[in-house]
């Protein structure tokens, strides 16, 4: 099996997912299984066809296109616990599918208070579906977005659904939302509640340029994130910080390239930064962001930084290993997660010995 890297090796490799946007996540084929149950009524007969509406196919979306279907599309169609505790459990059965071991949804209490779904209501349909799902192959818990347009009681309403369903399986706070809006300043005492909650913080950084000003890009430092999500538009003075943290880094190839996130207007796989981040201290564990928008599971992330970056099967197998160091699940789950790596390790070596 330490042959060249393949699709099949890639799916089969144990991975750990832990920038995935529930929302993001859900696929047109689902979207399209929801709109066709609410055809009709008289929100849904207003909707296109998800399998046209969400354009699959990555190229057609940037950083302006994107963030408008989910305001003006798919939060309309899933707006109730029904909806949403489908969508979700749609999403996890496909993680699983592609080998995802372990996995950190993340995602923004949402309300339809004419559907009778409220933040909370949200949270715990989300976290109640989980649950159901179980955990024998794949082990699920959850993240807490702050939108970059609330306010801070937004925020601190979020913070605190957090730390209420601590126990139910949520291990941290998010900042995302489309990085042309909002003031990160606004979230300080938010971030400061959660820390001191022991809640883990991961923060969408640098994604444009308009949000990666020294000012904003140290505030976010600021405020002691663990992990950094696509960390694009830096400087070598906030790498050399990154780097001497240690934090760790979710980087999301496919999600950058159809988006033309990277510097320059660059198109090609080979510019992510990736290739800088790659052997230095730093976990890094790559993500989907959005594999229902973007099309391309983790399994193809993978198979995409083999193929781009000429790395081994043995070096995508060191690369999982070293994205469990910074998972949020705690120490139990990191010992599951290393011990399914080394297994599937030794099939790789009984494999290559094999006559």
């Amino acid at each position: 099996m330490w042959g060249d890297v393949t699709e099949n090796f890639t799916k089969a490799l144990p991975k750990a997912e832990l920038h995935a946007h529930l929302t993001g996540s859900i696929s047109p084929e689902c979207l399209h299984e929801v709109w066709k149950r609410k055809r009709s009524s008289p929100a849904g007969s207003q909707l296109e066809d998800p399998l046209s509406a969400c354009r699959p196919e990555a190229e057609h979306h940037d950083i302006l296109s994107f963030f408008p279907v989910f305001d003006k599309y798919i939060y309309n169609l899933c707006n109730d616990t029904e909806s949403v505790a489908f969508a979700t459990e749609q999403v996890l059965k496909e993680f699983e599918a592609d080998g995802v071991k372990y996995l950190e949804l993340r995602t923004t209490p949402r309300e339809s208070l004419e559907n009778g779904m409220t933040k909370e209501v949200y949270v715990q349909t989300v976290l109640d579906t989980i649950a159901k799902h179980g955990k024998e192959v794949l082990s699920t818990y959850l993240i807490l977005s702050i939108d970059r347009r609330n306010t801070l009681e937004q925020a601190m309403e979020t913070v605190r659904l957090a730390i209420k369903y601590q126990d139910k399986g949520v291990v941290g706070i998010d900042l995302c939302g489309n990085p042309l809006k909002g003031d990160v300043t606004t979230f300080r005492e938010a971030f400061k509640l959660a820390k001191a909650h022991n809640l883990r913080l991961t923060l969408h950084f640098a994604e444009v340029p308009q949000s990666s000003t020294e000012v904003e890009l140290q505030t976010l430092l600021s405020y002691q994130p663990d992990r950094l999500g696509h960390v694009i538009h830096t400087t070598p003075a906030i790498e050399a910080e990154i780097s001497s943290r240690k934090l760790g880094l979710e980087l999301c190839l496919s999600c950058n390239v159809h988006a033309k996130m990277l510097p320059g207007g660059k198109r090609e796989f080979t510019d992510h930064h990736f290739a800088n981040w790659y052997g230095q201290s730093n976990a890094i564990a790559l993500c989907t962001d959005d594999v229902g928008i973007f099309g391309s599971p983790i399994s193809n992330e993978y198979f995409l930084a083999a193929w781009h970056f000429n790395l081994s099967r043995y070096d995508l197998v060191e690369l999982c290993r070293g994205a469990v160091e910074s998972i949020f699940g705690g120490e139990r789950e990191k010992q599951r997660l290393y011990s399914l790596l080394d297994e599937f390790e030794k099939i790789c070596d009984n494999a290559e010995a094999a006559p």
